[in-house]
């Protein structure tokens, strides 16, 4: 897997690493996409490969859902890895985004992402406002999927982890 010199990780990134914990308890379908996602990990740790938000929000999720002792998974590393270092990162890696209700002003308009997710718009917004527009690494959300096209008009790429058991996903709910 070749992984750009910078990035955006998206939450379910080390938490899906996380899951390589326990792999016999992992659906067989998913259990490369664990591996992408560990792999992708610890490139971004080894690589300081790391684009955020200068205003904590991204390390604020991360913190949620992540273990600062960093263990006992491969995620909960990259958060205490995040924690140690992320004042470390260049400035221009650092992104100032401003808050605009339950958006941000650094959102991109288009008409294709007028239902992107709330809580995910900060990564978007990061993305957008960083001068060389870093990817984000995305894992298992599946609504990411269907807003892929809309987000590559306004010069924002998805790298999909696990693009086939995303797309399988997004089509299964798109049936229903």
């Amino acid at each position: 897997m070749i992984l750009p010199k910078k990035c955006i990780v998206d939450t379910n990134v080390p938490k899906t690493a996380n899951l390589a914990l326990a792999p016999d308890k992992v659906p067989h379908e998913l259990l490369g996409c664990v591996l992408a996602c560990v792999e992708a990990v610890e490139y971004v740790i080894k690589k300081q490969a790391l684009v955020m938000d200068a205003g904590e929000e991204i390390f604020d999720e991360y913190r949620q859902q992540l273990s600062m002792k960093g263990q006992p998974g491969v995620g909960d590393r990259f958060m205490k890895w995040v924690h140690d270092n992320r004042w470390r990162l260049p400035k221009a890696d650092r992104v100032t985004i401003t808050k605009n209700g339950e958006s941000y002003d650094q959102f991109p308009d288009h008409v294709g992402l007028t239902s992107f997710d709330n809580s995910d718009r900060k990564f978007i917004a990061v993305a957008n406002a960083h001068p060389d527009k870093p990817p984000v690494l995305q894992a298992t959300d599946s609504k990411w999927w269907g807003w892929k096209d809309a987000l590559s008009e306004v010069g924002i790429t998805v790298y999909f982890l696990c693009p086939d058991y995303v797309q399988k996903i997004y089509v299964k709910k798109m049936e229903s």
